[in-house]
């Protein structure tokens, strides 16, 4: 009977656990599985990633605004027209036979057309053009008749007087802001480096934390079935079996708990990686990279010169001596002046508009003085100037800030070279301490709080290596965004920049 009661169980358990298992085939078998080390984790998450595709759209923005910059220096040629207009109206009109004002009925067809070639001049401000015009207008009614209209040839310049040239303003703020959106491409792409960096890492340390349980489980569960032998010859007491079934208990809880840790962090990083949440990702640690240590003078020169943030401190304060400058030329009076000179002819047969043409003048000065405007233009004048008072003392306190940051960020990564070599040997030697004291404890020379102890010693080494190699890696790609410098192969990232694109 008692066999039979096994051999039951037995079939029961096959009946239940078969379908979980091929269900567990199933799901491994769907399940992508993905071998990544850190720079083929960088690799695709500058890649593939979302945070990829805006800083892309982000520089193309930049890039076709500068392009558009570059279109406006280039001469332009230019169709105006209006091919079609129909007129029917009764208005108001003066009959000189009799002296009164009579309303009329009036139709009338006409067409117009216009090419103008345009260039805008940098060193004046101005706008030289050359255009042709040519209109046709039909009349209806008692007096039918057509009549065309052309100006042959025009030529013509436009200029404001008041002395501020914004073309020149633009000549010098526009190709800084493209080399600004140049580099903060880059230096997004390194802070995506930066990013994905702690998504491994994070990956990285519960995987480690889950293996360390899986294994404490296995060791936990060895232990009990000893310490239950043990405790059968009285050699140990049962306060100590009890520790070590509790010890083994807590730690099924803890394996539970890492594996839902584990989960999250993979489909973490999978997600940031543009990757399918079901992936299963396996990751090879990185080692140091040698015994790099950066120079902190180098490292800020590198940052004065390529960081974004210098760039965009420099745009700032020409945009704020560019209102000065406006502000204070505008706080005088306005003036412009337009000339053109030409030739034009009326005729009421196309043939008679281009023959004996008559020559046009036009010259126009406009002036504008504030008489009285209560101190308004003078009180944007004095705005401008303490506004960008404000800038310079802002952009100086920036700079400090960013160089305090470059050094911060040197010191260390230079000290965690020491760190990760410390760490490695604490390791090792917490393995070893580990398994002896272990070996003690089967053959009962050693007890039970000992073996805690180590076993903790262990998973703390364990930690503070994944550590010490998490904060090494961070530092290296923080530096390389702060001065987009590769400091192992001492070329620029912004040189690898222009010739990549």
């Amino acid at each position: 009977m008692k066999n039979y009661k096994i051999n039951k169980n037995r079939i029961l358990s096959a009946w239940i656990l078969t379908p979980c298992f091929l269900l567990l085939t199933s799901v491994l078998h769907s399940q992508q599985v993905m071998q990544l080390n850190l720079q083929r984790t960088i690799d695709l998450a500058n890649d593939s990633s979302l945070q990829a595709f805006r800083n892309e759209n982000m520089y193309l923005a930049g890039y076709w605004e500068y392009r558009t910059f570059k279109a406006n220096r280039l001469p332009s040629l230019t169709l105006n027209t209006t091919p079609a207009e129909y007129y029917r109206d009764i208005t108001k009109r003066y009959d000189s036979g009799q002296n009164i004002d009579v309303y009329r009925s009036q139709r009338s067809f006409s067409a117009y057309g216009n090419l103008a070639i345009r260039q805008n001049l940098d060193l004046t401000g101005g706008t030289f053009f050359i255009d042709s015009e040519l209109g046709f207008m039909r009349n209806f009614g008692e007096t039918t008749f057509n009549q065309f209209t052309t100006i042959p040839i025009r030529i013509g310049y436009q200029q404001s007087l008041i002395g501020y040239n914004a073309f020149r303003w633009e000549k010098k703020i526009e190709p800084l802001k493209y080399e600004k959106v140049k580099k903060e491409f880059i230096y997004n792409m390194e802070q995506v480096s930066e990013t994905v960096t702690e998504y491994f890492f994070a990956l990285a340390m519960a995987q480690a934390e889950f293996q360390l349980a899986k294994d404490n489980v296995m060791s936990s569960d060895t232990l009990y079935r000893i310490g239950t032998q043990r405790h059968k010859i009285a050699s140990i007491s049962q306060a100590d079996l009890l520790t070590l079934k509790l010890d083994f208990v807590n730690a099924q809880n803890t394996l539970q708990n890492k594996s839902t840790a584990l989960k999250r962090a993979m489909s973490a990083l999978a997600t940031y990686l543009n990757l399918d949440r079901n992936t299963e990702i396996k990751l090879d640690l990185p080692n140091r990279s040698g015994d790099l240590i950066i120079s902190i003078d180098e490292a800020l020169l590198f940052a004065r010169q390529n960081n974004p943030d210098y760039l965009n401190l420099k745009q700032k304060i020409l945009e704020g001596e560019r209102n000065v400058d406006k502000t204070k030329k505008e706080s005088r009076f306005n003036a412009s002046i337009s000339a053109s000179l030409g030739y034009n002819q009326s005729a009421y047969k196309f043939k008679d508009v281009y023959t004996d043409p008559t020559r046009q003048e036009l010259i126009s000065v406009s002036v504008s003085i504030p008489l009285i405007d209560w101190g308004v233009r003078k009180g944007k004048y004095n705005m401008a100037r303490n506004d960008l008072n404000v800038l310079r003392i802002s952009a100086r306190q920036d700079e400090i800030s960013l160089e305090e940051e470059v050094i911060m960020t040197v010191n260390e990564f230079n000290i965690q070279q020491n760190m990760i070599a410390s760490a490695e040997e604490a390791l090792d030697l917490s393995v070893l301490a580990y398994e002896q004291t272990r070996q003690r404890f089967i053959i009962g020379k050693a007890d039970i709080n000992s073996l805690t102890l180590s076993l903790n010693r262990q998973q703390e080494a364990q930690r503070n290596y994944i550590s010490a190699l998490q904060n090494y890696w961070l530092n290296y790609y923080k530096i390389r965004k702060l001065t987009l410098h590769d400091f192992e192969t001492g070329v620029s990232l912004s040189d690898g920049f222009e010739y990549k694109f």
